[in-house]
């Protein structure tokens, strides 16, 4: 069985990010953002959304670990301000409803969505610039980096989240992450 880590950055929806999984019948445990990344041990890590870049613990030594990695809102831009992408204030601030673009059907992570899917996001922060080996895999009319992913390292971000019901199938999200980790 697939076993799968959601790294705790204190954001109001890591305990659905759990749930989801857990009612996917997946083996996830949440683990705080301090855990030493060699106490690591998953299939794959889920860095969750948070309030705050300055309060992500050990999450850059989690990109090291030849594991796959999610990153959702504040998860995605760790992924890319660590890996030498650009993170600034998002024009629109927080939470709403945004329909986002897929621009890659080949994505393991969202080319089975429909091109024009709804989602829930915050854009108080966002991803300005992907790092190198990342492509964008979708937009909308307010963020050019809605998501990203470095299918070499199996590195995804999403700005917006997968696990609250406002997301349409959100739930897909996370059955084609579990397929990248298995």
């Amino acid at each position: 069985m697939t076993r799968i880590l959601v790294v705790d950055n204190h954001g109001q929806f890591t305990h659905l990010e759990q749930r989801a999984l857990r009612d996917m019948g997946v083996d996830v445990e949440l683990v705080d953002n301090e855990t030493p990344p060699e106490e690591i041990d998953a299939d794959g890590l889920v860095l969750s959304g948070g309030p705050s870049i300055d309060r992500i613990g050990n999450c850059p030594g989690y990109l090291d670990l030849d594991v796959p990695v999610l990153g959702i809102c504040l998860g995605h831009q760790v992924i890319a301000q660590e890996l030498g992408g650009e993170v600034a204030g998002g024009d629109y601030g927080g939470y709403a409803d945004v329909t986002v673009d897929v621009l890659d059907h080949e994505d393991p992570l969202l080319g089975s969505l429909a091109p024009d899917t709804r989602v829930w996001a915050s854009h108080a922060d966002e991803v300005k610039r992907v790092p190198d080996g990342f492509e964008r895999t979708a937009e909308s009319d307010i963020c050019g980096v809605e998501a990203m992913s470095d299918t070499d390292r199996h590195l995804y971000g999403v700005q917006f989240h997968p696990e609250v019901a406002h997301t349409e199938r959100g739930e897909e999200v996370f059955e084609n992450f579990l397929a990248i980790c298995e």
